[in-house]
């Protein structure tokens, strides 16, 4: 991972939005991680979309873009969403409330599963329709 210091502010070339951002505690994190899916773990960095803003669909079926985006998600080849990855900096715990944000993304994408990263820290959740089965391992590419 690249990383520079510009006008006073440290900076970490994101590869996904192929660009420089500001490197905050989640940043790091979240670039970690995604390195980590793509180097061992092999999921293809071509279907790994980061920053991505939430849809919602208005009763008139008009749809609204909200400010509000998960931190990456990952598609199938069929370029469909897949999974939702919610990133907070190693300090914050991953929390009953952090599980709920990345289900309420949910209603946007409707993927099977979810990732939920802090560093230390990961919980892999798979989503069923009446079912939320949480789990430490992160599985690789191939078994999604």
């Amino acid at each position: 991972m690249r990383t520079r210091v510009y006008n006073g502010k440290e900076q970490i070339f994101c590869e996904w939005r192929h660009r420089w951002v500001r490197l905050t505690p989640e940043e790091w994190v979240r670039q970690q991680l995604l390195h980590r899916l793509v180097e061992q773990l092999a999921y293809p960095a071509s279907l790994i979309a980061v920053e991505v803003p939430l849809d919602k669909i208005t009763h008139d079926q008009s749809p609204i873009t909200y400010k509000q985006r998960a931190d990456a998600v990952v598609h199938n080849r069929q370029m469909q969403p897949l999974m939702i990855i919610e990133c907070k900096a190693e300090t914050v715990p991953l929390t009953q409330r952090t599980l709920d944000q990345a289900v309420s993304y949910n209603r946007s994408f409707h993927v099977p599963y979810l990732l939920l990263h802090n560093g230390p820290q990961s919980i892999f959740v798979t989503l069923s329709a009446d079912n939320i089965l949480p789990s430490s391992t992160i599985p690789p590419y191939s078994a999604l």
